[in-house]
C-alpha cells in the first residue's frame, strides 16, 4: 500500500499527465484552425499518449492496494502566436513534466518506497524522449522562421507521426 503522501502525489501526477493531453489536444486545435493538418495530427498523437502515461499512474495506484482520487483538469491555453510558439509551449511543459516525475522520484527515494521508484524509472525515460522529440521541432521551426515552403514540409512530415515516422 502507499503511504498518503506517496498516494496524493501519484493522483495529483495523473491529473497533471491528463492536463497534459488536454493542453495537446488544444494545440492540435489551434493547428487545425491554422490549417497545418500535420501538426495537428502530430499533437492528436501526443494527447493519446498522455493519457495512456495517465492510465499508466491509474493502474499502478491500483495495483498497490490504494484509491485513484481524480480532480477538475483546468482549461488549457487556446491561442499561440505561431507553431513555433505553440511548439515551444509543449517543450516547456515537458520540461515541467520531467520536474514533477523527478519530485515523485525524490518522493519515493525518501520514503524508501522501491517499487514506486522502479515504476517511476521508465517515465524518466519517457520524459528524456518527450523533451527530445519537441525540441528538435523547436529547434527544426527556428532553423525554418516564417519560410512558408519549410512551415509546408514539416507539416507534411509530422503528419507521419500516426504511421511510425514524424517523431
Amino acid at each position: 500500500m502507499l503511504s498518503d503522501n506517496m498516494k496524493k502525489a501519484l493522483n495529483d501526477q495523473i491529473n497533471a499527465e491528463l492536463y497534459s493531453a488536454y493542453i495537446y489536444l488544444s494545440m492540435a486545435a489551434y493547428f487545425e484552425d491554422a490549417n497545418f493538418p500535420g501538426m495537428a495530427t502530430w499533437m492528436k498523437a501526443q494527447a493519446q499518449e498522455e493519457v495512456g502515461h495517465a492510465m499508466k499512474f491509474y493502474a499502478y495506484v491500483f495495483d498497490r492496494d490504494s484509491k485513484v482520487e481524480l480532480k477538475a483538469i483546468d482549461g488549457p491555453q487556446t491561442e499561440w502566436k505561431s507553431p513555433l510558439d505553440a511548439f515551444e509551449t509543449a517543450y516547456n511543459h515537458e520540461k515541467h513534466v520531467t520536474d514533477l516525475i523527478h519530485k515523485l522520484v525524490e518522493l519515493a527515494n525518501k520514503e524508501n518506497d522501491h517499487a514506486t521508484r522502479s515504476f517511476l524509472n521508465w517515465f524518466i525515460d519517457e520524459q528524456v524522449e518527450e523533451e527530445a522529440s519537441t525540441k528538435a521541432i523547436v529547434d527544426r521551426l527556428k532553423f525554418i522562421g516564417d519560410g512558408k515552403p519549410g512551415l509546408f514540409m514539416l507539416d507534411r512530415e509530422l503528419a507521419g507521426r500516426g504511421s511510425g515516422g514524424g517523431e
